[in-house]
């Protein structure tokens, strides 16, 4: 499957099929039923995900399943005003702590998420990518990009606590409070998403500037992408080796 299309995909089921299913067969299959299958709904995709299509068990599915995983089990916690609020925003709570609790063990998450994105292969490549990591200039940008994802998550988490408290007013199990519900998610699934986007988007910006920084004092070509990072890296690599059996010290 391609990207673009498993991208469609999460959108479609993540996002559209629930907004449906709550606007327009709340009354058919009665309102908690309608509730429960909007909210299942996304969390069986992600499974399906998981177990069936991707097959990959790494940091940014675990990281993606864990968050699916508290969606799914608070779906059956029937609830409304700002208890409902803050069951509605508490994926991104638990993204907080997870940003939060990488950066305070000093392993911040965008580190994760890097090595997962250029998954060093073999052993050498693994100690090349811890060895840049622990330089100065791409720890201090992988610490600030996880600090500035969690920003974004927690600006992003108070929205969508006003914008329930602010829409969400019907009591539970009614047609009403699930056509406010997908009213709800028609905003934040578009805007709020988009602006976490924003901030992994930056966070990232981050790491190539200063991987570059770092890359081009010892590359004659200058600046690596994230397409030739490995490339750029292993030629790093040789020539820090070099410097070292010269007695030099690398940065």
């Amino acid at each position: 499957m391609s990207r673009t299309v498993k991208l469609v995909l999460d959108l479609v089921i993540g996002a559209g099929v629930p907004i449906v299913v709550l606007a327009f067969l709340s009354e058919p299959l009665g309102a908690v039923p309608a509730y429960l299958l909007s909210a299942l709904i996304p969390v069986g995709w992600v499974a399906i995900d998981l177990l069936f299509l991707t097959r990959r068990f790494n940091i940014i599915t675990s990281y993606t399943g864990f968050l699916a995983l508290v969606r799914g089990l608070l779906a059956f916690w029937f609830v409304d005003g700002w208890q409902f609020a803050l069951k509605d925003t508490a994926s991104g709570m638990a993204a907080c702590l997870v940003l939060a609790g990488s950066v305070i063990s000093r392993r911040p998450l965008m580190s994760l998420f890097w090595h997962q994105a250029v998954q060093p292969d073999t052993p050498e490549r693994d100690a090349t990518f811890t060895a840049l990591m622990a330089q100065a200039p791409v720890r201090q940008s992988l610490v600030v990009g996880t600090l500035l994802v969690l920003a974004v998550m927690v600006v992003s988490s108070g929205l969508n606590i006003i914008l329930n408290l602010a829409i969400v007013t019907a009591p539970f199990g009614t047609t009403l409070f699930n056509q406010q519900v997908a009213q709800v998610n028609a905003i934040t699934r578009v805007a709020l998403n988009a602006i976490e986007l924003l901030g992994y988007g930056g966070a990232f910006w981050l790491l190539f500037r200063a991987l570059s920084a770092v890359l081009s004092k010892h590359l004659d070509e200058g600046v690596a992408s994230d397409d030739d990072f490995w490339q750029a890296a292993d030629a790093w690599s040789r020539k820090a080796e070099a410097s070292v059996g010269d007695g030099q010290q690398m940065t």
